[in-house]
């Protein structure tokens, strides 16, 4: 049964696009030496990973791409992606910040995917799966723009597990009955959770603890020994 009357506010999405802009800019911002990247660079990463997740949400429902609907969208990104540059250094002092602006974020593209899924007709697992893939989408495509190892940067700390928790609570919770809007409100509220807790705790799944293991012992073979 699909619902058709379900619109994300504008204002949600653009609350969700600008935090996601000041996370990717300030993620951006930190590089140094080879990827440090300029002020349009900056901005560019920023819109990336605000813009991201609506975008491979929208082509995944094959739906209108509703941040190409508004001159909203991009103004919120480029605007957002400036402040983050502007105030890395003030936001790296408060890593504490940072951490939740990431958790929040997963957590609203995530809720806005699978709530937008199930309310076109989408069947719970391929929602679920749309509202994942939103989540993680914008730092998916962060990482790919700047080269970075995506599957080390997602699987760690459980940043997609937590997404993938929060969507599966909010397509039971409407299969239960409860309206979106409150489905979606326990989704960003379970995966932000998770996604702290993870960090907080150092908590990870046991195939990114053995990355990083031979990442490190793949480093430390590299430094040369000095023999007196």
């Amino acid at each position: 049964m699909t619902e058709p009357l379900f619109v994300i506010p504008l204002w949600a999405d653009l609350v969700a696009v600008g935090l996601g802009g000041v996370q990717g800019a300030l993620f951006a911002s930190g590089f140094l030496g080879q990827r440090r990247l300029d002020l349009l660079g900056v901005t560019i990463i920023g819109i990336v990973m605000g813009m991201g997740g609506g975008l491979i949400r929208d082509l995944l429902l094959n739906v209108e791409l509703a941040t190409m609907q508004s001159n909203w969208y991009l103004i919120t990104a480029t605007a957002a992606s400036l402040m983050g540059m502007l105030l890395a250094n003030l936001f790296q002092r408060l890593n504490a910040v940072i951490v939740a602006l990431d958790a929040l974020v997963i957590g609203l593209f995530g809720a806005f995917g699978t709530a937008k899924a199930l309310a076109i007709g989408l069947p719970p697992v391929p929602a679920v799966f749309v509202g994942v893939c939103a989540a993680v989408g914008g730092g998916i495509l962060r990482d790919v723009f700047m080269g970075l190892p995506v599957a080390i940067m997602h699987v760690g700390s459980l940043y997609a597990v937590a997404a993938g928790v929060g969507c599966v609570v909010l397509a039971v919770a409407h299969a239960l009955g409860a309206p979106l809007v409150v489905a979606a409100v326990a989704c960003v509220i379970v995966t932000t959770v998770i996604r702290l807790l993870a960090v907080i705790f150092d908590i990870s799944l046991p195939e990114q603890r053995a990355l990083h293991r031979r990442k490190v012992a793949l480093e430390t073979s590299a430094i040369p020994i000095i023999k007196p």
